[in-house]
């Protein structure tokens, strides 16, 4: 169970209800892209955060170089509060922000967030106003002569920073940048850090002073005088291993506001996640996956929505992912109707619904294949690994959403397990079948593809045209389970009938908060002839 000590020490010095009153200044609002609304809880976050910055709300504990903690569920928002933290802050008189993290890929999606304007991602309005001035971000490389009347904001990665900041190159970082204004440093994925010092014990001597170094080096920067204003250090991340006691206590002082995936998942925000086990082949599993995909995307039609679903088929390692996207190709390109039907006697629950869709709407075996081989073919088809990510193939994954892009199917390895935000995934499919339990304890493996899975359970916003009083941002059909328009809003977990390896991603998936611990209520029963008997009558039944 997580201690956010910090989040109880403020609603017990100003109680919940005088924060919950705390009102929102009016930039949250007009400075946010408009087709970027605040949930209640992200509302709340800030709210709790407003009332830790306010210069006179003083109290025991508050630090004098403020270092917060937002421990929020993957896919609730967290780089939303960095964009609101960042104007509040600027209100404040706060200029420069050092955003840094452990991989360039995700300095390249927070790119298209605070800077690209042109980004269905980006999360700034086209004109920001704070106190009656206009406000502009900026991408620095340094903070050595920044404007005094712009967001300031440095993109890195904290090897990156580590290195600029402890060898002389031109227009890097030094640590004289930090010694003449504040600076705000906003760590995303900042589990990583500790990450790294728990592991210590498993890497080399010069591993572990390079990691060190990475530590102190934020230390050094954050914990360095101006005169003027105190640097202030923001961490962001879902999945601190607060089961570690010295993490915890790092940061039991430190937690503003604890959203746990649990929440994020009662409250509507996500998709439901199915297991779906067969005893089909690899390539059958992605054959299956495919046509469930296109009878999805055909119920987002039959709802009024230009919504593509977008299946992930997932390899072990970097050799079979190209083996299995040029054999999904050859696959694909000799379908014929005996494959089809192979899937189809075989289909049960959503996939069954698929096939008697098809039926209904004329839909046949002969056109489904047409359909398949142009939805899924080569030029929508996205293979990614660790030594194949381009520039391009960035931008490709990260506006998965847009309707300019075509893609349909990403064939990866591990690498977009975290800092990836896509909300329309809706399959995946595991192309392997090999476990890595301990004690019937979930497997770093397992739990990695528990947390893949908590990314693509990231909710796809859409409205149903049959009745506009269901909310668009959150699940609308838990009360209607026969709804055919249920199946967008589940994601579906390809893998082969191994009972022990599901039963250990059913526990992951519980213990990270993305499903629910269901139970089998049992009607039971007592005979007439014993409900007679003196054993009933007089004595004590159990």
């Amino acid at each position: 169970m997580i201690m956010a000590k910090l989040q109880e020490t403020l609603e017990q010095e100003f109680g919940r209800k005088t924060i919950a009153r705390t009102p929102l200044p009016e930039y949250f609002e007009t400075g946010l892209n408009p087709s970027k609304h605040l949930r209640p809880y992200q509302e709340e976050c800030m709210r709790y955060f407003l009332t830790y910055m306010n210069p006179e709300n003083d109290f025991e504990g508050k630090a004098a170089l403020p270092h917060l903690l937002f421990h929020m569920a993957t896919g609730s928002g967290k780089t939303m509060m960095m964009a609101l933290a960042m104007l509040y802050l600027y209100a404040q008189g706060y200029r420069n922000y050092l955003f840094f993290v452990s991989s360039n890929n995700i300095v390249e999606k927070t790119r298209d967030n605070f800077l690209n304007s042109s980004s269905s991602k980006y999360l700034f309005a086209p004109s920001i106003t704070i106190d009656g001035k206009k406000v502009e971000v900026k991408e620095v490389k340094n903070f050595q002569g920044t404007d005094a009347d712009c967001i300031n904001l440095c993109l890195t990665t904290i090897q990156a920073l580590h290195t600029d900041l402890n060898a002389e190159k031109e227009n890097a970082v030094t640590y004289e940048d930090f010694a003449s204004e504040p600076v705000v440093l906003i760590a995303d994925e900042a589990h990583h850090l500790n990450a790294e010092t728990k592991a210590a014990k498993s890497r080399s001597k010069e591993e572990e002073e390079s990691v060190k170094n990475w530590e102190k080096t934020i230390t050094n920067i954050f914990q360095k005088e101006n005169g003027k204003l105190p640097n202030i250090l923001l961490e962001f991340t879902a999945t601190m291993d607060l089961s570690d006691p010295a993490i915890a206590k790092k940061y039991e002082d430190k937690i503003l506001f604890d959203y746990t995936l649990k929440r994020f998942r009662e409250d509507g925000y996500s998709k439901d996640v199915e297991t779906f086990v067969t005893d089909l082949d690899a390539l059958d599993r992605a054959l299956q996956a495919i046509i469930l995909s296109q009878y999805k995307r055909k119920v987002f039609v039959s709802l009024g929505q230009d919504i593509k679903p977008v299946v992930m088929l997932k390899s072990k390692i970097i050799k079979e992912n190209k083996e299995n996207y040029e054999a999904f190709k050859e696959r694909l390109a000799g379908l014929k109707p005996a494959d089809i039907d192979h899937i189809r006697t075989r289909a049960k629950d959503d996939l069954k619904a698929a096939f008697l869709y098809f039926e209904a709407h004329g839909v046949t075996d002969e056109n489904l294949i047409l359909e398949l081989q142009n939805e899924f073919s080569e030029e929508r088809l996205l293979l990614i690994d660790g030594k194949s990510i381009t520039p391009e193939k960035q931008r490709l994954l990260n506006s998965l959403e847009d309707p300019g892009n075509g893609i349909r199917a990403i064939f990866a390895v591990d690498m977009l397990n975290e800092g990836w935000d896509v909300l329309n995934l809706y399959d995946i499919v595991r192309l392997y079948d090999t476990r890595d339990s301990k004690g019937n304890k979930p497997g770093k493996t397992t739990m990695q593809e528990a947390q893949l899975i908590g990314r693509g359970a990231r909710y796809m916003p859409f409205r149903d045209p049959s009745n506009e009083a269901l909310p668009v941002d959150k699940r609308k059909y838990d009360g209607d389970t026969a709804n055919p328009s249920r199946v967008v809003e589940k994601l579906h977990y390809h893998s082969a009938h191994n009972p022990r390896y599901i039963q250990e991603l059913r526990t992951a998936l519980i213990q990270t908060g993305i499903m629910a611990e269901h139970y089998e209520q049992i009607e039971l029963f007592l005979k007439d002839d014993f409900k007679q008997s003196r054993l009933y009558k007089k004595g004590l039944v159990f």
